[in-house]
């Protein structure tokens, strides 16, 4: 039995498809016309960027050293990495000399209190100051009881009994020769009375070098930078027990070897924190200290309250400016590197995502920034923040 045949059922073109749906569909022809049509709009970017330019990275393209040595950085990664640039100009700068420097106290604002006498240290009457305490001049920081062996003690026993007993025997005369004033001349009880107050006076001061106690009293008003005293503490004559400072009246104290310096100095500058602290030129000493010169500064009024407190007997690298200048480009110290060959570079912006290396040649300037005087020109674009890890792309 053969099967009943299927009636034909008739398919659609593609031609009839396409008809059919955009037949359904006439607004959306209608919008895509329109976007091909609408002129695109122009994009906006910040000062020293242009969108003008052809597009320097392609999709999917990463930060990677280049074969003449510069570095393809895109966008994203510059802000990732927080890389700054700025502008370099042409400019008269002072040359500047580094040298060594330790900040020592103002004779004027401080002092040291030192024992006179080997002896025992007491607390005074508000106790032994603290480091970092405020003490005012006069004021008692403790007490030193002398030290005196047995022999000079008895010594000084026997000399004390024997003034008492002579001042007793010229209080008893004296009261004799008043008793007969009216046959004994005037000259004689003045004498006597003389003699009766030294030998008193004599026997006070002894009686009190043994009992008594030195005072140990601050010689200036400031803060305690040094204590090195204890309950009880035996300590030696001359031997440093505190010592006080004005924070606000330090000196910096740098070493010179070439003598003519002292008479060129202009001004001088310290690097503290990533702040420029100035200071100002106090005098040079007449004689050699360790075969240099010892050159005194002392912070700028202006500059010191916004500046990092010192400490006493810190070490530090102090930049000298002379009155002589150099030309140059001012460069942050940060942005000064070294190449594989152990020579100074910097990295310039040349494109939106291209940096390049260049070696240069410096001369110190202030401790934040450096002079350069060959291998960059006026105007280029150097790498101030960031630079190091630019320097590590491969």
């Amino acid at each position: 039995m053969k099967p009943a045949l299927q009636p034909a059922v008739a398919t659609p073109n593609r031609k009839t498809l396409m008809k059919k749906n955009f037949a359904l569909t006439p607004c959306m022809g209608l919008l895509l016309g329109l976007m091909l049509a609408w002129p695109a709009a122009p994009a906006l970017a910040g000062e020293g960027h242009s969108h003008d330019e052809p597009a320097a990275s392609l999709p999917g393209q990463g930060p990677q050293r280049q074969a003449d040595g510069a570095v393809f950085l895109p966008k994203p990664a510059q802000r990732q990495m927080g890389l700054r640039t700025l502008p370099v100009r042409m400019a008269a700068l002072p040359r500047s000399v580094e040298l060594n420097a330790r900040v020592v106290p103002d004779p004027n604002a401080g002092g040291r209190v030192q024992a006179m006498v080997a002896g025992r240290l007491e607390a005074g009457p508000q106790g032994f100051p603290s480091l970092g305490q405020a003490v005012k001049k006069g004021q008692v920081l403790a007490w030193l009881e002398p030290a005196a062996g047995a022999l000079e003690r008895s010594s000084q026993s026997a000399q004390v009994a024997e003034l008492q007993a002579a001042a007793e025997l010229g209080e008893k005369r004296l009261k004799r020769l008043r008793e007969l004033s009216d046959t004994v001349p005037r000259k004689e009880i003045e004498a006597l009375e003389a003699e009766l107050q030294s030998l008193q006076a004599r026997s006070r001061a002894l009686s009190g070098g043994l009992q008594g106690r030195e005072a140990l009293r601050a010689p200036a008003s400031g803060l305690i930078a040094s204590a090195n005293a204890h309950a009880g503490q035996v300590v030696e004559a001359k031997e440093l027990v505190f010592e006080v400072v004005d924070p606000q009246r330090l000196r910096v104290e740098a070493l010179a070897f070439d003598a003519a310096l002292a008479g060129d100095v202009a001004g001088a500058t310290l690097a503290q924190g990533g702040q420029r602290l100035a200071l100002d030129f106090v005098g040079a000493g007449l004689s050699l200290r360790d075969q240099a010169l010892p050159l005194s500064f002392k912070p700028s009024a202006k500059s010191w309250p916004q500046a990092t407190p010192l400490v006493l007997g810190q070490t530090l690298k102090l930049w000298v400016q002379t009155r002589s200048q150099i030309q140059g480009l001012a460069v942050p110290a940060a942005a000064l590197l070294r190449n594989p060959a152990n020579q100074a570079m910097v990295w310039v912006k040349t494109a939106p995502e291209r940096f390049e290396p260049r070696v240069v040649q410096v001369q110190p300037l202030d401790g934040a920034s450096v002079a350069v005087t060959a291998g960059l020109q006026d105007g280029d674009r150097v790498v101030s923040e960031a630079a190091s890890l630019l320097n590590q792309i491969r």
